[in-house]
């Protein structure tokens, strides 16, 4: 096994890689001057179990086309098998066809992916289940709700209540819910357009309770922030959120400072910005031995089901 890293996350590839107890690979990573990404192997990897963790986070166009460029290079050096780790998929948002004439973006990545040449893909909470199903290879989708809940269970909150921001989390907030023997509600939500959000209300009791909001990723916290609101309008004792992947993107960090909310407890899928580092409401988990776990198994034709539990 060789484990090397794109320049999206590098404190999470190094974690992972002092988990497994081997140093990154050597590869340099580097730019023309007009901005064209140039990328060269400089260690052996013929006939290798190759790992190349980026993660698909801002810019994200310009992470992809470095992951593609890095398998084709591990490709044409002759590697056994290359497989591609990306904590936070990009494009993942964009898996069906939700008005005429628009791209299926999340599909056209995962051909993208096995156009360059990789032939296995680890990722975490991707924001639809089923985008596994755009692969010809095998896919590896973990949860983050083994780190998250572990933390949230050592607040020791009482009459806990589990809320998903809307219809199509309900699934990822209810076996959080059983994780941690809680309520469940939800929040009917309607969008009129894209990062514009509006709740209606809440369905489920959360008054009196303390809640937890549940998603797989927030990206401008207005959802998040108007179901703070909502909640705390409802009767809820302290608000809470949890997500596996940070995007915080545009007003974002501010938009959490004015909501009710405890904490956001995140993993480190995504890397903060400097804003957000220093907001006191964002708390970090590491998901790298969670990662580096896969990656052993993988290697070693383990078991990776178990770490879904």
């Amino acid at each position: 096994m060789k484990v090397f890293a794109g320049s999206s996350n590098a404190s999470l590839s190094r974690e992972i890689a002092a988990y497994l107890q081997i140093d990154l690979g050597k590869s340099v990573l580097e730019r023309f001057s007009d901005g064209e990404i140039h990328f060269y192997i400089d260690e052996n990897v013929r006939g290798e179990d190759i790992f190349v963790i980026q993660s698909g986070c801002f810019p994200a166009n310009d992470h992809m086309m470095e992951l593609f460029l890095m398998i084709d290079a591990f490709k044409r050096a002759s590697a056994e098998r290359i497989t591609a780790v990306m904590p936070y998929y990009a494009y993942g948002r964009q898996d069906w066809k939700d008005r005429p004439r628009v791209p299926i973006s999340a599909r056209l990545m995962a051909d993208l992916l096995e156009a360059a040449g990789a032939k296995r893909l680890l990722t975490m909470d991707l924001h639809s289940p089923q985008i596994q199903g755009f692969f010809s290879f095998p896919v590896d989708n973990l949860a983050g709700t083994p780190v998250l809940s572990r933390h949230i269970q050592g607040l020791s909150l009482g009459d806990l209540t589990v809320v998903s921001p809307d219809a199509g989390g309900v699934g990822r907030a209810k076996h959080f819910a059983r994780r941690l023997d809680a309520g469940l509600a939800i929040i009917d939500k309607r969008r009129e357009k894209a990062n514009v959000s509006e709740v209606m209300h809440i369905i489920g009791d959360v008054t009196g309770r303390d809640a937890i909001l549940l998603d797989d990723m927030v990206d401008t916290a207005g959802t998040l922030a108007s179901a703070a609101r909502a909640l705390r309008a409802n009767g809820a004792r302290r608000v809470y959120a949890a997500c596996t992947h940070p995007v915080l993107s545009g007003p974002a960090v501010e938009r959490l400072v004015d909501a009710p909310l405890e904490e956001l407890i995140v993993t480190d899928t995504v890397p903060l910005s400097e804003e957000a580092r220093a907001c006191g409401k964002i708390r970090v988990l590491s998901i790298a031995p969670l990662l580096a776990e896969a990656l052993r198994r993988i290697t070693e034709c383990g078991s990776v089901s178990s770490l879904f539990v």
